[in-house]
């Protein structure tokens, strides 16, 4: 792309280091005008003074777009029907956001008549993938500038260095430059003093957790409703997507529920030790699954399960938008058709242990599983049962 084309650029804008440098240096580079545009996700008092802050730096305008509602009735929510963890542990809450971002963000570049859209993702990361898979998605023809890619700046202290010698204002130090990433969803921490896997994070840097060891000495039960696989109530209080996901955020945090610390597996190739926090989140997926222990048949949890993995891959490495994804999340939520009903948490500690659960779809039959005697079951039947199974072992052990 010429940069004698380029006369407009939409640049996803955080107000921090990477984005601030960025907007200074399209300007110098393309010569363009750069709109500001930033997708509120739940970064809380992250966006105060954003728009203050990309004029100073030289924005012909700023753009917040609140995506909160989109984000997690749209993106989360279905995350949750489909039970996704990657690599067992990760929650995908950067993962998540980023398809949301991008269709917040392409709906603005065609409205403003924009030439290109930029990023601030870095050349050895997953965000670089999932934002331009998004914008290929909305727009095929589009023009993406990654200035990571370009630019002969080579890490985040040569930023820092360009920020202060153009008086760009920035809030990161060289003594602290790790990186954070937050939503409705999670926070995520990674880079600087958290590249060392064998390094304690410092408990200083949570923000969502309390440090367990610190949290009540007294558990707390809370209960969540669900209907169709979606939560809908806490504690028997219909409360929207946003107001949900965020009470539950708020208990969770309150008893140090929901760090986890990972080494994980970049679409691009290398391992990334990441940190993150998702209190809400986990109690979701906890909840979740105890109601689908009620609800879902056997063998269609049997097979959705084997798929977990898949979905959590394509979501992970950005093809939120592809036809694989749809075609699953179609599946998985015909199973969720039934998965309605409240689950009973115990929380203590940084622990959330499923004390209760109860569907009016339920097919958990007292009077089929109770020890004492029944009228339903003839336990003579399951030695035929046995014999049947076991067929062909016994016929592999015939032929010697």
């Amino acid at each position: 792309m010429s940069k004698k084309t380029v006369k407009k650029v939409v640049l996803a804008y955080s107000g921090g280091l990477d984005t601030s440098v960025i907007l200074t240096w399209l300007k110098e580079t393309y010569g363009c005008e750069v709109v500001a545009w930033c997708a509120d996700v739940g970064q809380a008092e992250e966006l105060t003074g954003l728009h203050e802050k990309a004029r100073a730096t030289g924005a012909s305008q700023c753009v917040v777009a609140d995506l909160r509602l989109a984000f997690v009735r749209d993106f989360v929510f279905p995350a949750i029907r489909a039970n996704v963890v990657y690599e067992g542990e990760y929650l995908l809450g950067t993962s998540l956001a980023r398809p949301c971002i991008i269709e917040g963000m392409m709906a603005t570049a065609k409205a403003v008549g924009a030439d290109a859209i930029a990023h601030g993702a870095t050349g050895k990361g997953n965000d670089q993938v999932r934002f331009e898979l998004g914008a290929y998605h909305f727009d095929p023809h589009v023009s993406v500038i990654a200035p990571w890619r370009e630019w002969d700046l080579k890490s985040r202290t040569d930023c820092i260095a360009y920020a202060k010698a153009r008086n760009i204002p920035i809030t990161v130090t060289a003594e602290k430059p790790y990186s954070m990433d937050r939503n409705l969803f999670h926070i995520s921490y990674e880079g600087g003093i958290l590249e060392d896997p064998w390094r304690e994070p410092d408990e200083s840097m949570f923000l969502l957790t309390r440090n367990p060891t610190q949290a009540p000495d007294q558990p707390e039960y809370v209960e969540i409703g669900f209907e169709h696989g979606n939560p809908v109530t806490v504690n028997g209080e219909a409360l929207g997507p946003v107001e949900l996901l965020t009470q539950l955020n708020t208990i969770a945090g309150i008893h140090g529920v929901g760090r986890v610390d990972l080494v994980e597996d970049r679409y691009v190739g290398m391992k990334s030790r990441g940190v993150y926090e998702t209190p809400g989140g986990t109690l979701l997926m906890k909840a979740h699954r105890a109601v689908e222990s009620l609800t879902l048949d056997r063998e269609v949890q049997r097979i959705r399960d084997g798929l977990i993995p898949e979905y959590a891959t394509l979501v992970y490495r950005g093809f939120w938008f592809s036809p694989e994804r749809e075609m699953l999340q179609t599946m998985i939520d015909q199973t969720q058709e039934h998965v309605t009903g409240v689950a009973r948490l115990k929380l203590y500690k940084g622990t959330v242990t499923t004390v209760g659960r109860k569907s009016p779809k339920s097919l958990y039959r007292e009077d089929y599983v109770t020890f004492e005697r029944d009228e339903v079951y003839d336990q003579a039947d399951a030695a035929g049962f046995i014999r049947l199974n076991s067929l062909r072992l016994r016929l592999r052990a015939m032929r010697g």
